[in-house]
């Protein structure tokens, strides 16, 4: 019966975390709908603030940001049924309210999961919080300026050579894009993921030298699932990143290593 209730517990708090995730996500959400961010001159430095505009919110900004600098010349933006652009605003204005929210959501899950962690396992998830916030946010900079503009101008190349006007449907578009932002973030955090393993004592640097082999089979099974063509080409703009984060994290723990050993 005490099994029971423990089960309970643990279930009441894992809502109870997941009710507070669901809010501050809701509560950032609604202000990016609600609110546009307006520019001002402050000592020659231009800052924003917000003001009430919910038809030209911060989500609406940011699609306009994304169809100038994204979009490649000659393929226009379109919406072909009510509603598509403001469902894309409320899928903006989500991740947004997922990277902004992104500390509380780590808080809310290590603290979910500290009572099942031994003494070093807790100081670990407290060390990497701000960093898998840092890594998450340099994924989707990294995807959004460096991966997603070419691989968009390389799949609309083809309807260019073959003489078509192309049109691009607003969600199709979006949800294009915060498929690579959320996979580029997630994916930074692998060299934090195996620091964070190897920390814990359950595998030291030679677990991952030794599996090099295996890791670069499944990252590029990996950038092969989520790139949207089958040339083959598009997957190598995250292999590539990926496989060169996999060396990053096992070079980072090595050295942490050998600090370790001259202590």
């Amino acid at each position: 019966m005490s099994e029971l209730n423990e089960i309970r517990y643990h279930l009441e708090e894992l809502r109870k975390s997941i009710l507070r995730i669901v809010i501050i996500i809701g509560i950032i959400t609604v202000f990016v709908l609600t609110f546009h961010a307006t520019p001002f001159d402050f000592v020659g430095v231009t800052l924003y603030y917000p003001a009430l505009e919910p038809l030209d919110n911060i989500a609406a900004q940011i699609t306009n940001h994304m169809s100038e600098n994204l979009v490649p010349t000659d393929v226009q933006l379109i919406q072909t049924a009510p509603g598509q652009a403001f469902f894309a605003q409320v899928y903006i204005a989500a991740l947004v309210g997922m990277v902004a929210g992104m500390p509380i959501i780590i808080k809310e899950l290590v603290g979910f999961i500290k009572p099942a962690l031994k003494e070093n396992e807790i100081n670990v998830s407290r060390s990497i919080s701000i960093p898998a916030l840092g890594l998450f946010i340099a994924g989707c900079i990294f995807s959004y300026n460096f991966v997603i503009p070419y691989i968009l101008e390389f799949l609309y190349r083809y309807g260019e050579s073959s003489g078509l006007v192309t049109f691009l449907n607003v969600m199709d578009f979006v949800t294009f894009i915060l498929q690579f932002l959320l996979a580029f973030g997630l994916s930074f955090q692998l060299p934090l993921a195996m620091y964070a393993i190897s920390m814990t004592g359950m595998v030291d640097s030679k677990f991952w030298r030794n599996n090099i082999r295996y890791a670069i089979v499944a990252i590029v099974i990996f950038g092969a699932i989520i790139t949207p063509d089958g040339t083959g080409v598009t997957m190598w703009f995250v292999s590539g990143p990926m496989i060169a984060l996999y060396f990053a994290g096992m070079f980072l723990i090595e050295r942490k290593e050998r600090k370790k050993l001259n202590i």
